[in-house]
């Protein structure tokens, strides 16, 4: 009996070798996979989130940059909106006669502080929206009127009311114009 035990080992053993064996040659088995495919596995998943992080990284990284760069264009924006009244109120000012000698020293200097603030402003990117003789264009001018004038083309502006301003290529206020039929 204890030679049948051992027959029965022995043959026991031989299943498990030609079992092993051929799942060596590539034959198909229903056991589970192997300690060392699980950790394969595993570390193919953990460098595939690693790859999709490096790349959600990188593209917060260019869209902060892009962000900044941004603020840094248009960082005077509201500024350039709260001063603009007053470089029409310049130019009002320096649009009215001066008739008596003794004023023409206020006048220049009216003037010398108009030009360094509009020489401030232009450092930063504004500038005046061209608009008299120019095709009307709704991004940048406002109509505010439209005439029939015999010299100018159909939908050309013939007038300025309102100056306009940009700031580098942001509309910060249209033009205000009368506009040919």
């Amino acid at each position: 009996m204890a030679e049948e035990n051992d027959t029965n080992i022995g043959l026991n053993e031989k299943e498990e070798v030609d079992q092993t064996s051929e799942n060596e040659n590539g034959f198909e088995t229903n056991e589970e996979p192997s300690e060392l495919e699980k950790v394969t596995q595993e570390r193919d998943e953990i460098q595939e989130r690693l790859l999709r992080l490096q790349a959600d990284f990188e593209n917060f990284r260019r869209r902060t940059q892009k962000e900044k760069e941004t603020d840094r264009k248009y960082r005077s924006q509201s500024l350039t909106e709260e001063l603009i009244p007053v470089l029409d109120n310049f130019e009002r000012a320096l649009q009215t006669e001066v008739k008596e000698e003794a004023n023409q020293g206020f006048v220049e200097g009216i003037k010398m502080v108009y030009n360094q603030l509009w020489s401030a402003l232009e450092k930063e990117g504004v500038e005046e929206i061209s608009a008299k003789g120019e095709p009307f264009d709704p991004h940048v001018h406002q109509a505010m009127m439209q005439v029939e004038e015999e010299g100018y083309e159909s939908n050309t502006v013939i007038e300025v009311l309102q100056t306009g301003y940009k700031l580098n290529d942001r509309v910060v206020r249209p033009a205000m114009v009368k506009v040919n039929q």
